[in-house]
């Protein structure tokens, strides 16, 4: 089964280049790097890797920051145009373990159509995250579960593992939100669709290398985005369909 990793980048090489290494070592996985403009270099990096890891590992270069969800999106759609079957979404910076990209394809392949590295699914696993943010984390979490009744403890998790008849199905023009916002927008149309979505249990660990990207507007799109997924008609094609 075609695998492949989709890291979307914007001012990481301070890690790229190791992750790239870390994930090219587990064999039977791809890499993406969607790269918005980066100044500090890190296409430059990547574009360096790609004699090395011919055939393996690609480049999308973008003009300026054009978010998190739009890099995914472009991602999705360039995977769709080849023959991958398990497309991830996977963050830069190692708060994500390459290591557990294996488990997560296990997971997929085992029957699962969403799969979902979970901070929350046993307990909290959450390292380095100060106490307010955490808390911020697990809340939202429990609110959009409370919110649109999906059965997904960590909602807002990025590291996400796709079958390609998933994102056959849905309709990418109209996923609407960017930051934590997408994250729950993907894995609710998803369900929504009547897809299975999984959770395997996954330690998070903050990043020790550049700079967070998170901002308090990526909290209130995810906020305020919620409460209207409920009311949304969702388009798309269920499995049955399929």
């Amino acid at each position: 089964m075609n695998r492949l990793v989709i890291v979307p980048t914007y001012n990481e090489c301070e890690n790229i280049e190791l992750l790239v290494r870390r994930v090219m070592s587990l064999g039977g996985f791809d890499v993406l790097v969607v790269d918005d403009g980066s100044p500090d270099g890190t296409g430059s990096i990547v574009r360096g890797l790609m004699n090395e890891f011919f055939g393996r590992l690609y480049l999308i270069e973008r003009e300026g920051k054009c978010g998190l969800g739009s890099a995914y999106i472009a991602g999705f759609r360039w995977a769709l145009e080849r023959d991958y079957e398990l497309i991830f979404e996977m963050d830069a910076d190692f708060s994500h373990n390459p290591d557990d990209l294996v488990r997560l394809a296990l997971r997929a392949e085992s029957g699962a159509d969403v799969v979902v590295g979970s901070r929350y699914a046993v307990g909290v696993n959450v390292v380095n995250w100060p106490m307010s943010r955490l808390l911020m984390s697990w809340f939202a979490s429990k609110y959009v579960r409370f919110v649109t009744r999906m059965p997904v403890r960590d909602a807002t998790a990025g590291f996400v593992g796709y079958s390609r008849r998933v994102l056959q199905a849905i309709d990418l023009e109209r996923v609407r939100m960017h930051g934590y916002g997408f994250q729950i927008e993907m894995k609710y149309t998803a369900w929504r669709l009547g897809f299975t979505v999984g959770e395997v249990s996954i330690v998070f660990v903050d990043r020790t290398r550049g700079t967070s990207k998170m901002s308090s507007g990526i909290f209130s799109e995810a906020f305020w985005g919620v409460l209207g997924l409920r009311f949304r008609h969702i388009k798309g094609t269920s499995p049955s369909k399929g």
